[in-house]
This record gives structure tokens, sequence and C-alpha cells, in this order.
């Protein structure tokens, strides 16, 4: 998957090598080798490494990359996650874009890592939004399942989500459920409710997720009791079931959701919590370059 973003790399270091980097092609002697290693400056996930490795080559076929930890793999600090050796020149024009990639995707693999931790034992996952960084989706999501969470939808087109707009504009959740089912694919149907009444009228057996948004942990655990109870007495009879499924619909979380309250949603029984934190407030991992031989 990575290497289908072998375009982007290039522009990125178009933008930022522009006509030249000035200060290297001035500043350093031609035909200069030297030995380089990407240094972790704080605990972390990493993930992105063959992106760094893509734009060294980018920027100069002849640099010969060696990764030395794998995406998905806890580094402590001080650790070298990659070397690079070569033409010095080389290696300091493509640095800051190869470690702008590492740094972003490791910090998102790092949160997802830690909120997953949060939740050990209670059979809920984390999941992704759709709230990433522009044309840079596909990476993002990448980097949740390298920190051990899982991916909701990747777009518009792969899953049907009823929000509260489709619900106002269709006049009514019944009639955006409605409208969908007169020309429904083999996709899996996720309703957004607001409340437990909104909630009764989503269980349906065409529905197969239900996603409580922005309720307190208290409203959250009837829900699942409610979804329980419905369940117990509407066993699906369709295919989109998931294997391991306790339930169906299945129930997700969202809303009010951090490291300090993630616990408490997932202990109330809940399937899925999806944070968007992970793509659009994850702090960049700290990676530096550290020239280790010259000559």
């Amino acid at each position: 998957m990575l290497d289908s973003y072998r375009d982007l790399v290039r522009l990125a270091l178009q933008e930022d090598v522009g006509t030249g980097d000035v200060t290297t092609l001035n500043a350093l002697p031609a035909n200069i080798g030297a030995r380089a290693a990407m240094v972790v400056k704080a605990p972390g996930v990493v993930s992105g490494i063959d992106l760094a490795k893509m734009a060294f080559e980018l920027q100069d076929p002849t640099l010969k990359f060696k990764a030395t930890a794998k995406d998905g793999q806890f580094i402590e600090p001080g650790t070298a996650v990659a070397t690079v050796t070569g033409s010095v020149a080389s290696i300091i024009t493509a640095e800051r874009t190869a470690l702008n990639f590492v740094m972003r995707l490791s910090g998102i693999a790092t949160l997802t890592r830690r909120y997953v931790d949060a939740i050990a034992g209670t059979g809920a996952a984390i999941l992704d939004t759709r709230k990433t960084t522009p044309i840079m989706r596909l990476l993002e999501k990448y980097a949740v399942l390298c920190g051990g969470g899982q991916n909701h939808r990747l777009a518009l087109w792969d899953m049907y989500l009823v929000k509260d707009n489709h619900i106002r504009a269709a006049r009514g959740l019944t009639n955006a459920i409605d409208r969908i089912q007169r020309t429904r694919r083999d996709l899996l149907l996720e309703v957004e409710v607001e409340s437990m009444d909104q909630l009764r009228e989503a269980l349906r057996p065409e529905v197969d997720r239900i996603l409580v948004d922005n309720q307190p942990v208290d409203v959250v655990k009837r829900c699942v009791e409610e979804v329980d109870r419905w369940y117990a007495q509407n066993p699906p009879d369709h295919p989109r079931v998931r294997e391991g499924a306790k339930r169906w619909p299945e129930l997700e979380v969202s809303g009010g959701i951090n490291l300090e309250t993630v616990r408490g949603y997932a202990e109330t029984g809940v399937d899925y919590l999806s944070v968007g934190a992970l793509t659009h407030s994850a702090p960049a991992l700290d990676l530096s370059l550290e020239i280790e031989e010259v000559g």
C-alpha cells in the first residue's frame, strides 16, 4: 500500500527542495559520503519507515537505506529505526521530508497504542474516523493499524452511515433508512443516534451498527442493554453478521472520548469506540537524523 504513495513523497521532496538545497550545495564539498541514523527521541510506536526509504531513494537512487525496526514496533528513546549511507549532501537534502512522514505516522500509531492499552481486556476496539489530513487518509489509517486500532469506513463509498444531517434532511431516521433500502448495495449500514428514542427507531434488521454520539457513560450503558434485549428477541438471519459478534446491530460510541474517559465507555460493553483525535490531534513522535560517520 505505501508504495502507491511514491508520487506524494516525490511532491513532498519537490515542495522542500524546490530549485535546490542552497545551503547544502554551497556549504559541503562534493562527493563526500556519510552514514546517518534515524533515531527516536521519545518512546513510541513506529510507522512509515518505507516512506522514509522512498524519500531518500527518490532524492538519490544511490543511497542505501536499511530499516532496523518494523512498523508497529514499540521503540525506546535513543534507538535507531533506520540507517542510510551514501552522499552526505543527498542525505541532508532528503532528511526533513523523510522525518516528517515518519514523525507524523508514528505519532498517530503511538497515540492509538495508548488508547488500545487503556481499554485492554474490555473486548472493545478502538476505531479511527474520517478526520484525517487531506490526501494522507490511507497513510494515517495505516498508522492506526500499526498502533493496534482498527479502521472505520475508509471514505463515503464503502459503508452507509446515516448521521444527524442526513436524518434532518430526510425528515426522519425511518425515512432515511427506507430510502437506502430501496437501492441498497452489499454494504454495512450504520445509524447515528442521539437519544434512546432514536436508538429504538434504529433497531431494525436492516441496520448493522448503531453509533451512540455524545452521550454520558450511564446512557451508553442503557443503550447497550436496550440493544441486547432487542437482539435476544430478533436474532439476525443475514450474512452481514460479523463472525464473533456478540450482538447485532453492534454498538459504537463517539464524542467526549479521551484517554481519561475511554475505559469507562469501553466497560459499558460497547463493541467500538471511535476517536477522531487519533488522526486530527496526534502529536508527532520526536525523531532526528544523526550523521554518525563522514568520509
